[in-house]
């Protein structure tokens, strides 16, 4: 599996442990930044890798971390196509993998520890889309980002 990561100063040392676990399990894992714990803007991350998952198309999984997981969400979800799931268990991950095709997980490190998020994002990667009753509503959604994209 595919995935792009990504970060803020406050998510930094969350997002390389979870790289590493990611790796463990053989995934592929495109690192987008940041690089340190220095302060930087958690908008450019999660829109790097919002655009990143989209371009992909089905292809791969998103994993943006930021303090609480709400602002690097935010912008990941700003990307068509899009559809970043804030989790702080793993049964939430698990139900926006299963129903709602969420592509992209947002994490909030000052929020949940390590082993939760491992737990979370283990969830998320090893959930399917179950389609049936559910792919008519993503369906909706798919038609909001064509709306948001002009189309």
């Amino acid at each position: 599996m595919r995935w792009y990561v990504g970060s803020d100063h406050a998510g930094f040392a969350l997002k390389r442990h979870l790289c590493d676990v990611l790796r463990s399990l053989g995934d592929e894992v495109n690192d987008l930044g940041t690089e340190s714990e220095q302060a930087v803007d958690y908008p450019d991350f999660g829109a790097a890798v919002g655009r990143a998952v989209a371009s992909a198309r089905s292809q791969a999984l998103g994993l943006v971390i930021c303090g609480t997981g709400v602002g690097i969400g935010i912008a990941a979800n700003k990307v068509p196509g899009v559809r970043c799931a804030l989790c702080t268990e793993a049964f939430t991950a698990t139900a926006a993998r299963a129903h709602n095709d969420a592509n992209v997980i947002a994490l909030g490190a000052r929020v949940i520890g390590a082993g939760v998020a491992e737990a979370c994002v283990r969830a998320f990667r090893d959930t399917a889309f179950e389609g049936g009753r559910h792919a008519r509503r993503v369906g909706k959604l798919n038609t909001l980002d064509d709306a948001a994209r002009g189309s």
